[in-house]
């Protein structure tokens, strides 16, 4: 949801109250961990009052899809909590329109802690917004018996690598190779260097971009893709389905969805390995989302620096540590990251615990990729899925079709930069 239409609702119902604060209070919002994790953040509150004696904690709890509206009703009526959960995308989007706090000075002290990218996520125009909690990276899983029916003997170490050995194992066996969510080609462009939108104009129709969709048609034709699913919005049930059935050789995925593997479909399990999801040329980890607290504008001053207390308290070593192990998440802080329980496997490790410490192996190069500063984005990159599907499937020519969506951005970009 934009923030301004936000604001602009909260403001017509005149919400707006003067700004308060009770020092010895402390109220903070995370979404969406009720009743999975009530006993972690029950158990928090309880060890941080115990230890911080004339502080009072109170923990709500949202689902993702309302936290935003009830965070903006707070804020403009001067009553925000002192702590709340966002993404990256949102964080940024607030923090351009004035609604959340830097947090470098309290932060400052336990810099060293977190993993370099996530504070490089919270950083914006040189400010950082944020203590950083937890995100994700993906593995490859792949089917050993149709890799050697292919003859491939290790995972692929490139994009270029994937989409081949996705011909070669369609070719050699008739499955798909690989299932690439097509719903985020944005995110994918980001991460092989590829801008989607440079100085205000959308730029995706350019050579390198038109030749790596021209390289997923190849796959495609070739039958390397899984066609099941393949554009929607989440792709991911189908994926890890066809997977389970033995119907695809690699699945790109976070670590959790080896579990699902594991249970659901245990011969498969048995002849999966796991390798590294490649790095593109910026060096970037697919899978990344970090998760994060923020400090809202109108937190009052004087409780800052308790505030920050807290907020590091909450995303220490031990705290991430506890959280990851229970969530089946990755900290965001170096020394938790690097806990024996992600790295160190057990003899006769299976799947699941070779893709837990080749995820967190690859945590440093984890990145949120997104676009930044564009209202109704969705409806955009809507227009360039259904083009990306028309040059991959062969109904219109690749740089045809992303020609088009890219004077369908243009016009809409340049009708927001006009208000």
């Amino acid at each position: 949801m934009i923030i301004k239409t936000l604001l602009a609702a909260v403001m017509a119902t005149s919400l707006i109250a003067p700004s308060a604060a009770a020092v010895e209070k402390i109220e903070f919002w995370t979404f969406s961990m009720k009743p999975k994790f009530t006993p972690y953040f029950e158990g928090l509150v309880q060890q941080y009052e115990a230890q911080n004696p004339g502080v009072k904690i109170e923990w709500v709890d949202f689902p993702w899809d309302v936290i935003q509206t009830k965070l903006v009703t707070r804020i403009v009526a001067g009553t925000p909590p002192a702590l709340v959960n966002l993404n990256v995308p949102w964080a940024d989007e607030y923090a351009r329109d004035g609604l959340l706090t830097p947090v470098d000075l309290l932060i400052q002290d336990a810099r060293a802690q977190y993993i370099p990218s996530t504070l490089q996520d919270l950083t914006f125009k040189g400010k950082t917004y944020g203590f950083p909690m937890y995100s994700n990276v993906a593995v490859i899983a792949y089917n050993t018996v149709l890799f050697k029916q292919a003859g491939l003997e290790r995972g692929p170490r490139s994009l270029d690598e994937q989409l081949a050995f996705a011909r070669q194992i369609a070719a050699r066996t008739g499955k798909a190779g690989i299932a690439p969510a097509l719903a985020k080609i944005d995110g994918l462009f980001m991460q092989q260097g590829l801008a989607v939108i440079a100085d205000g104009r959308a730029v995706f129709n350019s050579r390198q971009h038109v030749a790596l969709v021209q390289k997923l048609a190849d796959t495609y034709k070739a039958g390397g893709l899984l066609k099941e699913s393949l554009f929607a919005e989440d792709n991911f049930p189908a994926v890890v389905d066809a997977y389970k059935g033995g119907r695809l050789g690699m699945l790109l995925a976070p670590p959790t969805a080896l579990k699902r593997i594991q249970s659901d479909a245990r011969d498969i399990y048995a002849i999966t390995d796991v390798a590294p999801a490649p790095l593109g040329p910026t060096g970037i980890a697919d899978g990344g989302w970090l998760i994060h607290f923020a400090i809202p504008r109108g937190v009052h001053v004087r409780l800052l620096p308790a505030v920050g207390k807290f907020a590091r308290f909450l995303s220490n070593d031990d705290n991430q540590l506890a959280f990851a192990k229970q969530a089946s998440v990755f900290p965001s802080s170096i020394k938790a990251a690097a806990d024996p329980f992600f790295l160190e496997l057990p003899k006769q490790a299976g799947a699941a615990e070779k893709a837990v410490a080749v995820g967190a192996r690859s945590m440093a190069h984890s990145r949120t990729l997104y676009v930044a500063g564009v209202s109704d984005y969705d409806e955009l990159r809507r227009s360039l899925v259904k083009a990306v599907e028309a040059g991959v499937t062969g109904k219109q020519d690749v740089q045809q079709a992303l020609d088009q969506a890219v004077l369908i951005w243009n016009r809409k970009l340049a009708s927001q930069r006009a208000l």
